[in-house]
């Protein structure tokens, strides 16, 4: 049974009368006056914080402390593994609210795209007569776009609460959330992370540790990647085709003056949009990338840890199945934007990485992301014990500009 959206629904506020309603329909004007764009982001971040329920432990200084060390020794390990020098300007200890307020600007520029198109075509589908039957001076005839903004800013908001209890450092998504150049891990989550896998918590910090500094340095001097990846899920956004008859048949069962009506429209599927032939080339790209991207982070990681720590091998399974197999966090990634970033063919990249090492050394296993014409495409990740042999130096050199 779904719920009434916002405390809206008998009883709400403690009182089934007008006057036990009024501070509702108060706050439910001001959440309609949002301009900000097609996701109303104030909405989007009460809802992420309201959650989390409390749920947002203080870091102490002694976990702080022990996150510094471990992001400090990851990097001394990572010296020895590859080329690309560190890339942590500053190191952060997050809270999952911290990880909420750190994140929103670059999870705006990923869902904007999507929800312009589903809000203007949830304007679009509304009919005339329905809203001309409202009467021309009801306030909320004219303002769809504002509804369709509220309601996708309350369905980026709970995934966002859900996606924040689960994220264990600033790049764990597989595109960096944070800013630039800062290394952050969530102690709150890195905890939970660590329960039943029978390792110590400094070890499992540090593995963790190992992984954001990796990611760090791949976006820190790779000038291209970070916004290649930003503009590949924004690319697919745009591209994407709204079930126009479906938002037709929903809008035409909505009462704008009942916000429940609204939100019993959205959860019918509103926000699955169609997958076009292009589409379905933007994601193999997208997938690819992403792929290449954590395959050399593990490989990278698990050179570093090698026989450093015991259990290293037990730690990367554990995330490779994290990452791989999907989980709450693609889900909800794949409810905001529209797509998945379920890096499908992690083995295979991370073994193309290390053959491509052991061919051609670190420095020409790291050459190759000097330039995006050097990575290796889907087709070679079919073979990737094979791409190693197909490059030679004189192809590890960036094609000139």
């Amino acid at each position: 049974m779904t719920n009434p959206p916002f405390g809206f629904g008998p009883g709400a506020g403690g009182s089934d009368d007008l006057s036990g309603q009024m501070p509702l329909f108060a706050e439910l004007q001001k959440l309609l006056s949002w301009t900000g764009g097609p996701v109303n982001w104030d909405l989007a971040k009460q809802l992420a914080v309201s959650t989390l329920n409390g749920e947002n432990q203080p870091v102490d200084p002694a976990e702080r402390a022990a996150i510094a060390e471990a992001i400090r020794l990851a990097d001394l390990w990572l010296d020895e593994v590859t080329e690309l020098p560190s890339g942590v300007r500053s190191v952060e200890s997050w809270t999952r609210l911290d990880w909420l307020d750190r994140t929103l600007p670059v999870w705006s520029s990923l869902c904007d795209p999507v929800a312009s198109r589903v809000v203007a075509a949830m304007s679009s589908a509304i009919p005339a007569e329905q809203l001309q039957a409202m009467g021309g001076g009801n306030p909320l005839a004219g303002i769809m776009n504002q509804v369709g903004g509220l309601m996708f800013g309350a369905q980026v908001g709970q995934g966002l609460g859900a996606l924040a209890r689960e994220v264990v450092a600033a790049t764990d998504v597989g595109i960096p959330l944070g800013p630039d150049g800062v290394a952050a891990l969530v102690p709150e989550n890195v905890s939970a992370f660590g329960e039943g896998l029978e390792r110590p918590a400094d070890e499992v910090r540090l593995y963790l540790a190992l992984r954001e500094a990796a990611h760090q340095r791949l976006f820190g001097h790779v000038p291209w990647l970070r916004q290649r990846l930003l503009d590949a899920v924004e690319s697919y956004a745009r591209g994407i085709t709204v079930d126009m008859s479906a938002i037709e048949r929903a809008m035409g069962e909505v009462d704008p003056t009942n916000p429940e009506s609204v939100q019993n429209a959205l959860s019918g599927g509103l926000f699955e949009p169609e997958t076009t032939p292009e589409q379905q080339t933007a994601l193999r790209r997208l997938e690819t990338l992403l792929a290449l991207v954590e395959g050399w982070v593990d490989a990278v990681v698990a050179a570093a840890a090698g026989e450093r720590m015991p259990g290293a091998e037990a730690l990367r399974e554990a995330s490779r199945r994290r990452r791989a197999t999907g989980g709450p966090a693609e889900q909800t990634f794949a409810t905001l934007v529209g797509l998945e970033l379920r890096p499908r063919r992690l083995r295979e990249a991370a073994a193309l990485w290390w053959s491509v090492t052991e061919k051609h050394g670190i420095a020409g296993r790291d050459a190759i992301w000097a330039h995006p014409d050097l990575l290796p495409t889907a087709d070679d990740l079919d073979d990737p014990l094979g791409f190693a042999d197909t490059i030679g130096g004189e192809e590890l050199t960036p094609p000139s500009e």
